[in-house]
């Protein structure tokens, strides 16, 4: 199971990615702070692999720093290392999928349940 997710890095809360002030987003090097924060990272040019146990996560580096950035993830427990992450650096989260902004404070509120009745919503179209 995979879903894509954008970190964001701004001054003020996001509510809906549609209403997003994008004055108020912040650029920063979210790829030497996530090489930084994880044990394994896979590097192929541009593109990185975050390893950990039972999940793994894809994304590619900027040449500069970015206020937002896309992340592909692979095993649920990959979006809650990220969580944790985006709670340490004040970095909010957007999952491409339920087309929401996660809650940081409620994680399960946005786990892989939700991921997978979205996904059985799209099959049975």
């Amino acid at each position: 199971m995979s879903w894509d997710i954008v970190l964001f890095n701004s001054k003020e809360k996001i509510v809906k990615v549609e209403e997003l002030d994008e004055s108020k987003l912040e650029p920063c090097d979210f790829s030497a702070i996530l090489e930084a924060s994880f044990k394994k990272v896979l590097k192929d040019d541009g593109h990185r692999t975050i390893e950990g146990e039972g999940y793994y996560i894809d994304y590619f580096t900027h040449e500069e720093a970015v206020s937002n950035t896309l992340l592909s993830i692979h095993g649920e427990k990959g979006l809650f290392e990220l969580i944790e992450l985006a709670r340490k650096h004040k970095w909010q989260i957007f999952d491409t999928s339920l087309e929401a902004m996660i809650d940081l404070e409620k994680p399960e509120n946005n786990g892989n349940k939700r991921h997978r009745k979205y996904l059985w919503q799209i099959l049975k179209r």
